[in-house]
């Protein structure tokens, strides 16, 4: 019989019951370092007194009220969205996935308002995700992912990530614009170079396409930058962002220069819940945190030292790990052994960790983790990697 919670999940068996900072305790009282971030969005870590006392003063107040009216909470956090970035405008949603569904509808309406309807085709990367709805999907391409869900949403072609030339080949007269994920998260924690997205936003210059990032995982300080775009020191006509914006509390959103934006006229696109009062309460607290003088100052730093011991543990180790790879505080370790294996071993020692694609473990703690936290997680690496090495070891010396 199926459970009461639909049970599509393969789900470990731990439940959590508090936290602090980049620990968590579950319900039995056994306490994990997490360096998962509930898949890059706990960006503050947990139990942060700011951002607590930001959702209990705002719901105290008032949760919701619908987008019939103003909200101011929302307009406040747009105008410091715009100020901190290239955006003009931004629309409030509720997950990357949403806001992923707008930007593809933005950029797709912007090009019919300027005359060309039969430029709806959006080229993406292989390797990407994008997320779970039927036309995030299509722009994702996993074929595993698709499988089941019937016609595959039209207008969406996929070319080799890093890949200029195969760019260049794919854009046709029906190209509407691109996307891309700056560090491909779910793909394998893959940065793209910083070059390709400079000969992105010139190629979509070149032939008056939309250029859009998403930046759900990647932006938001986890790489040490508001958004990871601009460490290539480019601008997107179109980004979307979710995870870390809201600290845990469900919160997306599209920032768009005006050019894009104001194709999303009433009655277009809309939202019940997206950018309520105490969801933008949420991202008001967390971009109080990092917008702070030096804060992604820190974040660069932190994922340096991280880095850095990450690739001592790759020589260290070679037979259970490839590389490190990775940007800021989203990193990966390319695993020689099954991922699961290594995921479980860290489990063992009180390390909470993330798979990704192409066999890479990910490591994305909070943005407030300290240097301690990650010299302890360091330490829990290094002895789930030697458990792993010794157990092939021992395979090995039995055939």
């Amino acid at each position: 019989m199926i459970s009461a919670l639909l049970p599509n999940y393969a789900r470990l068996d731990l439940a959590f019951e508090r936290g602090e900072g980049a620990w968590l305790w579950t319900v039995d009282q056994r306490r994990f370092l997490d360096f998962g971030s509930g898949i890059a969005t706990a960006s503050l870590g947990h139990g942060n007194p700011h951002l607590v006392k930001a959702i209990a003063e705002q719901a105290a107040k008032v949760m919701h009220t619908s987008n019939l009216y103003r909200i101011p909470q929302a307009e406040r956090l747009a105008q410091r969205l715009v100020d901190a970035s290239f955006a003009d405008s931004v629309f409030f949603c509720n997950s990357g996935a949403e806001a992923n569904e707008g930007m593809i509808k933005m950029m797709r309406r912007a090009m019919s308002d300027a005359g060309k309807p039969e430029r709806f085709r959006i080229l993406c990367f292989e390797g990407a995700f994008h997320g779970r709805t039927l036309a995030t999907l299509a722009a994702t391409g996993n074929a595993h992912y698709l499988e089941g869900f019937g016609p595959v949403v039209e207008g969406f072609d996929h070319v080799p990530f890093n890949n200029m030339n195969a760019v260049r080949d794919a854009i046709g007269p029906g190209t509407c614009g691109i996307i891309v994920e700056p560090v491909q998260g779910e793909g394998g924690v893959r940065p793209a170079d910083m070059q390709f997205l400079r000969d992105l936003r010139t190629v979509c210059d070149e032939y008056g396409i939309i250029l859009g990032m998403d930046e759900v995982q990647s932006g938001m300080g986890r790489t040490g930058k508001l958004f990871s775009h601009e460490w290539a020191g480019i601008t997107p006509d179109v980004m979307s962002a979710a995870k870390g914006i809201g600290g845990g509390f469900p919160l997306g959103a599209v920032l768009a220069k005006e050019s894009s934006a104001k194709a999303l006229k009433p009655g277009t696109h809309g939202t019940t819940f997206g950018g309520n009062p105490l969801a933008c309460a949420a991202g008001n607290a967390v971009l109080d945190v990092i917008l702070a003088p030096g804060f992604l100052e820190e974040v660069e730093r932190k994922g340096r030292k991280l880095r850095g011991e990450l690739d001592r543990i790759t020589r260290d180790f070679p037979s259970v790990f490839a590389d490190a790879r990775g940007l800021g505080l989203l990193l990966g370790l390319k695993c020689v052994i099954p991922q699961g294996q290594v995921q479980a071993a860290c489990a063992a020692e009180g390390l909470m960790a993330i798979t990704a694609g192409d066999n890479v473990l990910r490591l994305a703690p909070p943005l407030v983790v300290t240097d301690d936290d990650i010299d302890q997680a360091i330490a829990m690496l290094r002895k789930a990697a030697a458990h792993c090495a010794s157990a092939e070891a021992a395979k090995a010396a039995a055939q």
